[in-house]
């Protein structure tokens, strides 16, 4: 059993896909694998007969070519507006609950409980589980509520691989931002950056690279390029939700276009070296 974790400085910072794209390259690999995100905000779902999870963990799936189950995505919560989210627990709908609720008398108790049992299932079931996190690690103001990055990457003895998005500016001090803001015992499970959506002459980012180093320890495991990738969006942060035909036409384009992201991904990280973290 090994666990990856991918989290990232910002929402946005590709963290869903880079999941997807190591979720292929590691079942290429002969890995058994299977994605995991404890905790989901988004409406755009993966509806079957009997439950319901994120549709992003049901394409990291299909990227790991692994079951699609209850246990990738165990906590879902689907915004309806004014702080209330329909939460669904194992992909059964659960009931309407207000953020402050949700927070202050849930997540920490019922919450962590079900995403650990998920969580424990897969690892038991896979050779590896590649986590995703939520937002950014660095919330402050929301760490002790924080189920979805360090605690849950603790829990899974995870490595963790932490992805920016140097395409919208500001990703060393958000990296080093990131770092300084989370709780030292966490710093230490951090053992890579990724800078993703990156355009432009690498050169001119490495002495960025040795600063990095020095300020953090860390280093940078890879620098992936912006692309355009044809997936169906990964949450509602930018789109209204737009319902998916999983029939076995969309199957293929969705495989086609993760094998192109993957070998985009393989080409441009270091996988060897992430495959020394896992020992």
């Amino acid at each position: 059993m090994k666990s990856l974790m991918i989290q990232g400085t910002s929402s946005g910072a590709g963290k869903t896909t880079l999941v997807a794209a190591l979720c292929r390259i590691f079942s290429d690999k002969g890995y058994s694998v299977a994605p995991f995100k404890s905790q989901n905000m988004s409406n755009f779902g993966y509806i079957t007969p009997t439950f319901e999870i994120s549709r992003a963990q049901a394409i990291q799936a299909i990227g790991a070519r692994c079951k699609i189950t209850p246990d990738l995505n165990p906590i879902l919560l689907k915004p309806i507006g004014n702080y209330n989210s329909i939460v669904y627990l194992n992909g059964k709908r659960y009931k309407k609950m207000h953020a402050k609720d949700y927070y202050e008398k849930f997540v920490n108790t019922k919450g962590f409980n079900i995403a650990s049992r998920s969580l424990k299932i897969l690892q038991k079931n896979f050779d590896l589980v590649i986590l995703e996190g939520a937002g950014s690690p660095a919330e402050i103001n929301l760490q002790k509520f924080d189920i979805a990055n360090m605690r849950i990457a603790e829990k899974a003895k995870a490595s963790v691989l932490l992805v920016s998005d140097i395409d919208k500016g500001g990703s060393f001090a958000s990296i080093v931002g990131t770092m300084a803001l989370i709780e030292k015992k966490y710093q230490q499970l951090v053992k890579g950056f990724i800078f993703n959506k990156f355009r432009g002459d690498i050169d001119v980012l490495k002495p960025g690279f040795q600063k990095l180093r020095k300020f953090t320890t860390v280093p940078v495991v890879g620098t992936v390029p912006l692309i355009s990738i044809d997936l169906p969006e990964e949450d509602s942060l930018h789109v209204k939700p737009k319902d998916i035909t999983w029939n076995k036409k969309n199957l293929l384009k969705i495989d086609n276009e993760l094998n192109r992201l993957a070998k985009t991904v393989k080409s441009n990280i270091d996988i060897k070296s992430i495959e020394r973290m896992l020992k």
